[in-house]
């Protein structure tokens, strides 16, 4: 009882009911969660040098990561996580356009903090894996465990457009998975769908610039590494690659919902429509009542009847 009571006033003194304070508060742990496994994955593969985990590991890690932010949000702020999809929003019309530098400063911010946190947790393990220096390039550099750099071989162009190509799959991939008009993945499942989007992109995209496809998560820990140590080259390395990233997933957005709205939503059948003839099939989630007619094939298909429109 007395904990109970306590809880309570604890709760009456701390709660906060001012709806866009609540969305940033509840963006910014997200988004503190999302990067702070994301960037642990990374560590634990830099600092033990590939021992305790590889590439795939690292991507797995973020890939689950969406899933974890996505449940620690998604009822308050939605979840955005990614400036990138927040623009989405707004150009949808699903956001207003005034939210946009607060959420896209709210993410940064924790993408900034969750970067100081990781540094934190593996302090021992990257000043013994890079020898008493903080570097962005040679064999025992550090700073990518933090923020993406271009393999060597990628010019500022291709890797602009692979930014742009990457971002706009997971803007088409997650409206599709949120189009209940489409074949939108049921209620529930969403954080596990868009893991498993983020990851397969991830491991076949990934081998150009690491993938960052979120101008926050590259940009608020870039930031940290520079005033944290490792100096002015986290911006000038891969000839001031430092701005692809938070520029070219915003274009990516612009142009994966340009693609999924001319190509695919704006066709769907409105209301006013006469029904259209259906051929797919959909599983019947509830029991048939026993007094609905139906035929004997439809009974022996094991609940599978026409979709109704």
């Amino acid at each position: 009882m007395g904990t109970a009571s306590f809880l309570k006033r604890a709760q009456a003194l701390l709660r906060i009911r001012n709806q866009l304070v609540r969305e940033c508060l509840a963006e910014l742990l997200a988004v503190f969660v999302l990067i702070l496994i994301t960037l642990s994955g990374s560590a634990q593969m830099v600092t033990s040098s590939g021992t305790k985990g590889d590439i795939v590991t690292a991507y797995l890690a973020g890939a689950l990561a969406i899933m974890v932010a996505i449940h620690t949000a998604g009822g308050v702020s939605g979840a955005h996580l990614n400036p990138a999809f927040s623009f989405t929003m707004c150009l949808l019309e699903q956001f207003p356009w005034w939210k946009f530098p607060i959420f896209m400063a709210v993410q940064i911010l924790g993408a900034f903090i969750s970067a100081g946190a990781v540094y934190v947790l593996y302090y021992d393990a990257i000043w013994h894996y890079s020898n008493g220096t903080l570097t962005t390039s040679g064999p025992r550099e550090t700073a990518s465990i933090f923020a993406t750099y271009p393999a060597d071989y990628l010019s500022i162009s291709n890797g602009f457009l692979d930014q742009v190509i990457g971002t706009a799959l997971l803007i088409m991939g997650i409206l599709a998975m949120l189009d209940t008009r489409n074949k939108s993945v049921p209620k529930g499942l969403e954080p596990v769908a868009m893991a498993l989007l983020v990851f397969c992109i991830e491991i076949s995209m990934g081998s150009n610039c690491s993938c960052p496809l979120n101008p926050a998560r590259d940009f608020g820990p870039r930031l940290f590494t520079y005033v944290a140590g490792w100096g002015a080259e986290v911006f000038s390395r891969g000839n001031g690659w430092w701005w692809v990233p938070v520029v070219a997933p915003l274009l990516g957005a612009t142009v994966g919902s340009a693609l999924y709205q001319l190509l695919v939503a704006f066709h769907h059948p409105e209301e006013s429509d006469p029904p259209a003839e259906q051929n797919s099939l959909v599983l019947v989630s509830a029991a048939i009542p026993p007094d609905t007619k139906i035929s004997p094939g439809e009974k022996d298909a094991g609940g599978m009847l026409p979709q109704k429109n």
